[in-house]
């Protein structure tokens, strides 16, 4: 049979390029078993202990691959960019050569294409693969610390090419749109609409926080498909390469793509736990910039939306890919809307579970990603200047320093309400005045308000505090004996035995809202 010859429309490169596809696949290499797995602008050969990544040749409207020149300086950038967040995975930049017998993998002839050697790891352990299944809670703490580590590490950048690029963005978004039949136009204007109304209405912010710092030579491209875990730890890896002004954003528009694919993936209580470490971690830096993430959540779903549109064009039998896309699309649109956020208030003795059953319900509160929860035990270290986890000696534990932390947790949670997003508070609430503090700042901001104040039997909230480890609460039996006398005064809040486990008092208290 005749091999047929290569296409007269092909330009010499894309013919090296064609031949150097064929010689990774396998053909007149080895007898290893090689996978061959195909993006928009890079195709990868995965072979048993490492991976081969080429650039294909190709020129869009956001990167150029068209010359050998341009794949050598992409892949060299990758390997740099790349080693600041997994070194264990980038190895180096290794030549595919012509030789007399034919291609070789870093041979002495001459160069006919570049690719990215990488260390093999289990694919299986992608976030994206992972969380179709289940995920831990605790997920989001690990990569919460992963993001934080990036960001404080990421180089500093003038913001003015970010804040120009940002209308580009939504622009180059709606312009795609436009071109799914399927998408309703309506829609789409919505969208366009309403993410221009968020730019002019933070705008004074975003020229603030670009001014102070905050645009940095990021990840770019942290979706959850980028991030593996390795070791028991999630690790960033394939950052944007080809653009330095792509990656060089806004933290918190870097910040946003992990929490919104949790988002897409149905994974609220992960993401939740990622918003909730992030902010209290960073919380000097990105406290004043809450009312940022519905623009940067949203901008973030378009693109994962036009990015898979763009890959069911190129499979245009798959309708799972489309169904995906529209999914991000709804999420975009979903993400940007105008809501009203929610202040819920969780009071009790120390042992009734306050804290557990914070975290559990705000995932639940208000748009997404839910409520950032403030806890006075929390806030008491950081007034302190020491780690959540650091005991207090009992002498600071005054009425006048207790009231300090109150003025403080409701004090922050007043100025994220009024940036939009939900608040859930986690203190003792015992005396009748802290509980009506906590109502007149709903009733300031104007948002709904729910209060639950928990019980358990003495011999319950025993256990649970002597049974704590690693935990913010300095509270112990004598604190739990103490408490006992404190007369709560008449509780105008919904009342919920938290005697049984987080899952009953988590139903009971969701039944409350």
């Amino acid at each position: 049979m005749t091999t047929p010859a290569p296409s007269a429309d092909l330009s010499a490169d894309e013919l090296d390029q064609a031949a150097v596809l064929t010689f990774l696949a396998g053909s007149g290499r080895s007898n290893e078993a090689v996978q061959r797995i195909d993006t928009h602008c890079s195709i990868i050969f995965l072979e048993p202990s490492r991976a081969l990544k080429i650039k294909r040749a190709v020129k869009l409207p956001y990167l150029d691959f068209s010359t050998l020149e341009k794949r050598r300086r992409a892949c060299e950038s990758e390997i740099t960019v790349n080693k600041r967040h997994a070194p264990s995975i980038y190895r180096g930049v290794v030549p595919i050569t012509r030789e007399r017998n034919g291609l070789a993998i870093g041979g002495a002839g001459p160069v006919i294409e570049w690719a990215v050697e990488m260390a093999r790891f289990d694919e299986s352990k992608a976030l994206d693969r992972l969380a179709t299944g289940v995920l831990e809670p605790e997920l989001g703490d690990d990569l919460a610390a992963v993001l934080l580590d990036s960001h404080r590490a990421a180089v500093i950048s003038e913001g003015a090419s970010w804040l120009a690029s940002l209308p580009v963005i939504v622009g180059r978004n709606t312009e795609q749109f436009r071109s799914i039949p399927s998408l309703a136009r309506d829609r789409i204007d919505k969208l366009h609409e309403l993410s221009h109304r968020e730019m002019a209405r933070n705008r004074e912010l975003l020229l603030a926080r670009a001014a102070s710092g905050q645009v940095r030579h990021c990840h770019g491209d942290a979706h959850l498909g980028n991030i593996v875990m390795i070791e028991g730890r999630p690790v960033l890896f394939d950052a944007i390469e080809f653009d330095a002004n792509i990656a060089t954003t806004d933290v918190l528009y870097d910040f946003a793509f992990p929490l919104m694919d949790l988002l897409a993936f149905g994974r609220d209580a992960v993401a939740n736990r990622l918003f909730n470490s992030y902010m209290q971690a960073a919380w000097a830096a990105q406290s004043t910039a809450l009312s940022l993430l519905p623009l940067f959540l949203s901008i973030r779903a378009a693109i994962r939306a036009n990015v898979l549109f763009t890959k069911q064009q190129q499979h245009p039998h798959d309708r799972t890919i489309a169904t995906i896309a529209t999914r991000y699309f709804d999420l975009a649109l979903q993400l940007i809307a105008p809501r009203r956020p929610t202040l819920l208030a969780i009071g009790g003795r120390s042992g009734t579970g306050k804290s557990v059953l914070a975290r559990d319900m705000a995932p639940l509160i208000g748009p997404p990603p839910g409520a950032l929860v403030l806890r006075s035990d929390v806030i008491r270290k950081q007034l302190h200047n020491v780690s959540e986890h650091t005991a207090l000696p009992a002498a600071t534990y005054t009425p006048k320093a207790s009231d300090r932390v109150y003025q403080v947790m409701l004090e922050q949670a007043a100025k994220t309400l009024a940036q939009g997003v939900s608040v859930t508070l986690d203190a003792a609430f015992l005396n009748r005045a802290e509980r009506d503090a906590a109502e007149v700042v709903a009733r300031n901001a104007q948002v709904e308000f729910h209060g639950m104040f928990l019980t358990a039997d003495l011999a319950t909230r025993l256990h649970r505090v002597t049974s704590r480890r690693h935990d913010a609460s300095d509270a112990n039996a004598d604190v739990v004996l103490l408490q006992e006398n404190i007369e709560t005064g008449s509780i105008g809040w919904s009342v919920v035995d938290a005697s049984g486990t987080p899952a009953t008092t988590l139903e009971r208290s969701k039944s409350r809202l």
